[in-house]
């Protein structure tokens, strides 16, 4: 039985490969494999002399992805992004030409029901990227205070209610704790007001907020940026893809160090009307890229 190929469209395809400009023979790394849209992208440009390393924290994806990138020099690697560093040194890789880093969850993600990201439909309360660590939401849930609850949706997800939340939380979980993501948004829907005429779901903030905390994803996000100088060559490039405020926050400010850094976005690159058409879910994407200078730390 072959497996599932993937149905995610790569987010900025033709500013990715502008910004990133890979060239034969060069060694890029895809921080964010996905399902594989821009490594096989990027591979085509690199040739049989260079090399791709996708790395995914979501042992699935990298499966997913395998059957579609056969034909092109790319090694895959289970890891996440905030490894790249020791990554390149178990390949005994000094420094690449290029980091690509796509922050955003991979659409056969989203759609995966067991996987808990969505409340569209019901399933379990999971959101791990990486399901063989870690604890799932349903866990974080059941244990943290309601002091905690509070500061993860406010934090994470600039909740306005994000107290309130966390006392239906803490109060339901007395009588059963929550299970399903069809159980946490109706709870959250009874606590948020609901404007007329607003088309964003109220559960949207705080699902957002406890896939953040349960992934430690800005953690990894600074990991990722502090340890950027020492993957790249001097000259090399990174593009970073981010769909959140607190993201981008953290990219720019990186990016605008003009000691170690050259932008080449100063403001982020966002997807066109036609883009956004095919694929809605590139409407919140915002993509910066810069050369590191090889300047601003002792190698």
């Amino acid at each position: 039985m072959n497996p599932p190929t993937s149905r995610h469209l790569p987010v900025l395809p033709e500013k990715v490969l502008e910004l990133l400009a890979p060239e034969p023979g060069q060694n890029i790394v895809d921080c964010t494999l996905g399902g594989g849209g821009h490594a096989r992208l990027i591979a085509a440009k690199l040739g049989p002399q260079g090399r791709l390393i996708g790395l995914d924290q979501d042992q699935a994806m990298l499966e997913m992805a395998k059957p579609q990138l056969l034909d092109w020099p790319v090694q895959l690697m289970h890891a996440n992004f905030d490894q790249l560093r020791p990554v390149l040194n178990r390949l005994a890789i000094e420094a690449v030409d290029g980091v690509l880093a796509d922050l955003g969850i991979c659409s056969d993600q989203l759609d995966e029901v067991e996987r808990g990201f969505s409340f569209q439909v019901s399933g379990p309360l999971d959101m791990r990227m990486d399901r063989s660590a870690g604890q799932p939401v349903s866990a974080i849930l059941a244990r943290y205070s309601e002091r905690d609850l509070a500061d993860i949706f406010w934090k994470f997800g600039e909740e306005r209610f994000s107290r309130r939340i966390a006392r239906k939380i803490v109060e339901r979980r007395h009588e059963s704790p929550l299970q399903t993501t069809e159980e946490l948004a109706e709870l959250v829907r009874r606590c948020v007001p609901r404007s007329k005429g607003h088309k964003i779901d109220p559960a949207t903030r705080v699902f957002q907020a406890l896939r953040i905390a349960v992934n430690d994803e800005l953690g990894a996000l600074e990991r990722l940026l502090s340890a950027l100088p020492y993957c790249l060559k001097p000259g090399g490039r990174a593009v970073i893809i981010s769909f959140h405020s607190l993201e981008d926050r953290l990219v720019k400010h990186t990016f605008r160090n003009r000691q170690e850094w050259q932008e080449l976005t100063r403001k982020p690159v966002q997807a066109t009307e036609a883009e956004t058409h095919i694929n809605p879910r590139a409407r919140s994407a915002k993509l910066r890229a810069a050369v590191w200078k090889g300047q601003g730390h002792d190698s």
